[in-house]
């Protein structure tokens, strides 16, 4: 008997079935078709529920930024961003303030990225898994959580004081880059689990040491995890404002910094300043949305730059 290929064609997957178009109905197959519709309607819901927080973060980044452009626009000129402040802070610009703070994130971040790295390439790779490593992992873990001010009166205590130190761009750094160590570690610890361990299996099967693997293997596979890390350790770093009003930031300075050991002016600090200490608070209003504005680029503009060498670096792996 020839079989036409029509008929050998497979008939489309449904919930119908010829006990069902006979009318009688399958009491399993009724509860599997509600239980699939449940389904269905409760993955509806979750995911309304995640574009309906996407679209609130988003809504609020915009009323933040149009409130911020709409009382700070004004004050954005090119004198304002070269030329230090005079009378009081009530004119000139914010030049000494820019460089403070670039010179604050970019030096944490040099400062914490080696350390977080080698503590999480320990952690992941060489640490033998027991009560120790978890302690450390739960000090890591509570040391993210800890709010920025506890950090600023450490970094006042050791760094300032005990190490004599002084209120300078050193201590501002070291105080910082305290401050962005567990994100860094936490991240890279996470990048480097990331990598399947058949890498690590075919290294070393080829002769290679561990640490041959690690380097030329394990972190190369995981640098734009690791780059992640960097990029929200600098920007918590270029935001933070107790930190460094205790270590690193002064009222006033009209001269930039010559060492590392030299008080410096900050974005955070000086919108701190000329919101609450100013003497002409009213006058300065413009100018305090204008710094935050400035702020807010010159941390989006850093953070561009990470992520753009990050998508090359995945370009070169792939």
């Amino acid at each position: 008997m020839d079989i036409t290929k029509d008929e050998y064609a497979e008939k489309p997957l449904s919930f119908e079935d010829p006990v069902r178009k006979r009318g009688e109905v399958s009491v399993i197959q009724r509860a599997v078709e509600a239980g699939y519709h449940r389904r269905k309607r409760i993955e509806k819901v979750i995911f309304a529920g995640f574009r309906g927080a996407a679209f609130i973060n988003g809504l609020a980044l915009f009323i933040i930024l149009f409130f911020m452009l709409k009382n700070g626009i004004s004050a954005i000129t090119w004198g304002f961003l070269t030329e230090v402040p005079r009378e009081s802070m009530t004119q000139g610009g914010i030049l000494p303030c820019i460089v403070g703070t670039a010179l604050l994130a970019i030096g944490a971040v040099v400062i914490a990225l080696p350390v977080g790295v080698a503590s999480a390439v320990y952690l992941n790779e060489y640490a033998t898994p027991g009560l120790i490593i978890r302690i450390i992992r739960l000090g890591i873990n509570n040391l993210a959580g800890i709010p920025s001010v506890v950090f600023g009166l450490f970094g006042l205590a050791f760094f300032v004081i005990y190490l004599k130190m002084g209120v300078s761009l050193v201590s501002g750094c070291l105080t910082l880059a305290a401050l962005s160590l567990p994100v860094i570690i936490g991240s890279t610890e996470e990048a480097l689990k990331a990598v399947p361990d058949t890498y690590r299996e075919a290294s070393l099967g080829l002769g290679a040491t561990k640490w041959q693997t690690i380097y030329r293997v394990v972190l190369p596979a995981s640098l734009p995890g690791i780059l992640t890390g960097a990029i929200l350790g600098l920007s918590r770093a270029a935001g933070e404002t107790a930190p460094i009003m205790f270590t690193a930031a002064v009222f006033y300075t009209p001269d930039l910094p010559g060492s590392i050991f030299d008080e410096i002016m900050a974005l955070p600090y000086h919108i701190y300043v000329l919101a609450t200490a100013g003497t002409h608070i009213e006058q300065t209003r413009h100018l305090q949305y204008g710094t935050a504005l400035v702020l807010i680029a010159l941390v989006l503009g850093m953070n561009m730059i990470a992520i753009v060498w990050r998508s090359r670096m995945r370009k070169k792996l792939k």
